[in-house]
């Protein structure tokens, strides 16, 4: 069963688009070649580097200061390092800031990272997430096109923090919903995900694996390869052949191993704990 407002990826591709683009266009990350290249350092893991390619242009530009600070916050959520220098860039972009619209998408940034600092043991940050996804969910026009990331985000808080699986679902489908509208297909390939593991919490297994293996078939297609390994891990625990599912964990291991041990919470569970190497390439 596809949640509300699912399409096929395949039909967001604009007509004429290379071919050796097509991953950035359906994750919404090719508008230029800077954000292309940008694109594909992060879906590597190489968020620094990542980030030195935007610091030339992050001192003035709102928008290049927004999207430095998401590159840095997600380093923290796969590395559990690099605090400081996101609290930084986000400071920088808040100050850049000047529109509703600029001014949500950084409250929405600082949510994120206040609720990644809660969810990974590093300091309780619970009341601030809350708090700075509330100020976004009031500076964001309802068709924003940040407002999907923003309703997913809620959905975290919910199930992570609040444990309110009800919140939490509606928000995952909102979130699904206003992703497929706007064509972010990467941010589809996460709710997929979550609405699979709350599928899987339910007992109904059919609709996990179908969930799990939409968001590792996006993730694929993007070549979004950081985010490869727990799609496999999450597929292989509701898979019923068990040969199968080997197969799977032992890929995401080997995924894990050439990523240099990320997403460090992964390694973990898979028992490789060797420490992230920020700006390692596969």
């Amino acid at each position: 069963m596809s949640p509300p407002g699912s399409s096929n990826s395949d039909s967001e591709v604009p007509a004429g688009v290379p071919s050796e683009e097509r991953s950035e266009v359906l994750a919404g990350r090719g508008d230029t070649p800077l954000d292309t290249a940008v694109w594909r350092l992060r879906s590597r893991g190489c968020w620094k580097d990542a980030a030195e390619l935007l610091t030339p242009y992050a001192g003035d530009d709102a928008s290049a200061a927004l999207k430095r600070s998401v590159v840095l916050i997600e380093r923290c959520m796969y590395t559990s390092t690099g605090w400081d220098a996101a609290e930084d860039a986000l400071r920088a972009a808040e100050a850049l800031a000047l529109t509703d619209a600029e001014r949500g998408a950084t409250a929405c940034e600082r949510g994120y990272l206040a609720y990644a600092s809660t969810l990974l043991s590093v300091r309780d940050r619970a009341d601030e997430a809350r708090t700075a996804l509330g100020r976004a969910a009031a500076l964001l026009a309802p068709g924003s096109p940040t407002r999907p990331l923003l309703d997913f985000r809620r959905g975290l808080i919910s199930q992570h923090l609040a444990h309110n699986p009800t919140g939490a679902q509606a928000a995952f489908q909102r979130a699904h919903a206003g992703a497929a509208a706007h064509g972010d297909v990467l941010l589809t390939s996460f709710t997929w995900r979550h609405l699979a593991a709350m599928a899987e919490e339910e007992g109904n297994l059919p609709q996990a694996r179908h969930g799990f293996a939409e968001s590792l078939r996006i993730r694929e297609e993007l070549g979004y390869l950081v985010g490869i390994a727990p799609a496999l891990a999450a597929l292989a625990d509701v898979e019923t052949d068990p040969e199968e599912a080997e197969r799977m964990r032992t890929e995401a291991g080997r995924l894990v191993r050439l990523l240099g041990g990320v997403p460090v919470w992964l390694a973990d569970q898979l028992g490789h704990t060797e420490p992230p190497l920020d700006g390692h390439r596969p």
